[in-house]
């Protein structure tokens, strides 16, 4: 099978199957017990998670040179762990540096590095991919024969990567107004906080609120920014 289309194939399973696992996290972990749309995008996929499976995938497939079953499965975990660990940190660390905009912060967890990556998320990355490597990846592979047989799976494929192209590149020019805004405040977004406070508004002036337009309240963005730069992460220059 097209090595391409089977990367196409984790990135679309992983990005949507990480949008269920955000948004059920966020509402039960949230003190409001709120339904969000999680993630940057519009749409029910966030591509962390779908670089994250092709990475999974991509580590259990390979044959470690380790004689020991134990040490081979144990070497495994913490790699795939490793591997979450740094695309979460280089997700992060673009987002705040380049755009100024924090979508996740784990300043308050234990050992955090810049309120991006923290030992207890690590560890939990290690868990699924424990999780993936026993009860996922022999379906995935199962999966992986059948659309090797059913070619004409590629077209549902294709259809989403059509739209997921369309909504980032939207989600981009969201990004780009945050970011200019951020820069002339001198000032670190976050992301989830601004998503919540528009809600907040939405609710107090009976405004209904769309689930997949998250940031729209019938007034212009910038008068909710303007309203929250006090509240706002103050960037530290060096």
């Amino acid at each position: 099978m097209n090595r391409f289309l089977i990367f196409a194939f984790l990135f679309f399973i992983g990005s949507v199957a990480g949008w269920f696992l955000e948004l059920f996290y966020r509402h039960f972990h949230s003190k409001e017990h709120k339904w969000v749309n999680p993630g940057f995008c519009t749409g029910p996929y966030v591509p962390l998670y779908g670089f994250g499976l092709c990475l999974l995938y991509g580590i259990s497939s390979v044959n470690l040179p380790i004689a020991s079953p134990f040490w081979k499965k144990l070497t495994a975990f913490l790699l795939m762990a490793a591997a979450m660990t740094v695309i979460e940190y280089l997700a992060g660390i673009l987002c705040v540096k380049v755009f100024k905009v924090r979508l996740w912060d784990y300043s308050n967890e234990w050992g955090n590095i810049q309120g991006i990556i923290c030992p207890k998320f690590s560890l939990i990355w290690a868990a699924f991919g424990a999780l993936y490597y026993f009860a996922v990846h022999p379906y995935i592979l199962n999966t992986l024969d059948w659309l090797s047989r059913n070619l004409g799976f590629s077209f549902v494929i294709g259809l989403f990567f059509g739209v997921f192209i369309i909504d980032a590149a939207q989600s981009a020019q969201l990004m780009a107004k945050l970011k200019k805004f951020a820069e002339e405040n001198d000032v670190i977004i976050r992301y989830e906080h601004l998503k919540t406070y528009i809600r907040g508004i939405q609710e107090k002036n009976a405004i209904r609120h769309r689930f997949l337009r998250p940031f729209y309240s019938g007034r212009p963005l910038n008068e909710h920014l303007r309203e929250m730069a006090e509240s706002f992460e103050k960037r530290i220059r060096k």
